[in-house]
């Protein structure tokens, strides 16, 4: 990216709010270990690091933070070193419907989240209110994750890892209140830990052996995979398609009858290799104007 950021004490001030607006980064639905301070101030918890972002009309700041940790870390994690407006100009091009959802929040960025805890976050997430995955976060970081004192003076609870993780019985998890995905996450850190999904080696397959990978864990379906595949490994070509989705596409592109396999092979030929970045900005739209049928 052109350089737009500057160190100014324990802050970085990011001169870059075209195509970033951190409610709609946070608030679209692809991570969960945030929490709302003030509007438009918001407390990260990503990478084993907490940090606070605040935005203001002309400027983005993030603390605490040095120049070493925001270009080694944090500028790829919020993805600054892509034209978001160039995407969103193809995109808009395609058709009104997906013009009008990229107008709608137009700050959107997809995050390159950790990929052992984007894919335990969306086993959790199945059948679950937003604020409902952040509790159930919530407790499994405060039971099983290292705990950080910060320099402020506060604390945090990281993410477990797998090994972390596999210390708890599923009645553990079912204790911080996963319900019946606590199964799911105790076959996910045990085909982790032995070696039967590799995450590592998901960043060297394509992006179709990846996701069978994936599918072989307990709980993980179609949609689950593709999040994971979009949010941690950057596959921009998936589609994830949950109900939101389902929604918009047979309302405003294929019809009540579409099955799920005629959605993902439409949304491949239309929009290609930009298949997940029109996925964010149809499912926000989707989700927050509530649409369940032609507006």
């Amino acid at each position: 990216m052109e350089k737009q950021y500057y160190e100014q004490g324990d802050t970085i001030i990011l001169n870059q709010t075209q195509d970033f607006h951190i409610q709609h980064i946070l608030e679209c639905g692809q991570c969960f270990r945030f929490e709302k301070i003030e509007e438009n101030v918001y407390q990260l918890i990503a990478h084993r690091k907490k940090l606070r972002i605040g935005q203001e009309k002309n400027q983005i700041t993030f603390y605490p933070m040095s120049m070493e940790e925001f270009t080694t870390l944090w500028i790829t994690y919020f993805d600054l070193e892509r034209d978001y407006g160039v995407i969103k100009q193809q995109l808009s091009q395609q058709d009104p419907i997906l013009q009008e959802a990229i107008s709608y929040k137009p700050g959107i960025r997809i995050l390159r989240q950790d990929p052992w805890e984007c894919l335990i976050s969306f086993i959790i997430s199945q059948n679950k209110r937003i604020s409902h995955i952040q509790q159930v976060i919530h407790y499994l970081c405060e039971a099983f994750g290292d705990k950080i004192n910060a320099e402020d003076g506060s604390s945090y609870y990281t993410f477990p890892t797998p090994q972390q993780l596999a210390k708890a019985t599923e009645t553990d998890i079912r204790g911080c209140k996963a319900g019946f995905r606590a199964p799911y996450i105790v076959d996910a850190c045990h085909k982790v830990i032995h070696g039967e999904v590799d995450l590592q080696n998901l960043y060297q397959l394509p992006t179709s052996q990846a996701k069978q990978e994936l599918l072989k864990i307990k709980g993980v379906g179609p949609k689950i995979a593709d999040c994971v595949l979009l949010f941690a490994y950057g596959r921009y070509e998936v589609f994830p398609t949950d109900v939101w989705i389902q929604r918009m596409m047979k309302i405003f592109y294929l019809g009540e009858e579409a099955t799920h396999q005629q959605i993902q092979q439409y949304a491949k030929e239309k929009f290609g290799n930009l298949g997940g970045f029109a996925q964010q900005y149809l499912f926000y739209y989707g989700r927050e104007k509530q649409i369940t049928k032609k507006q």
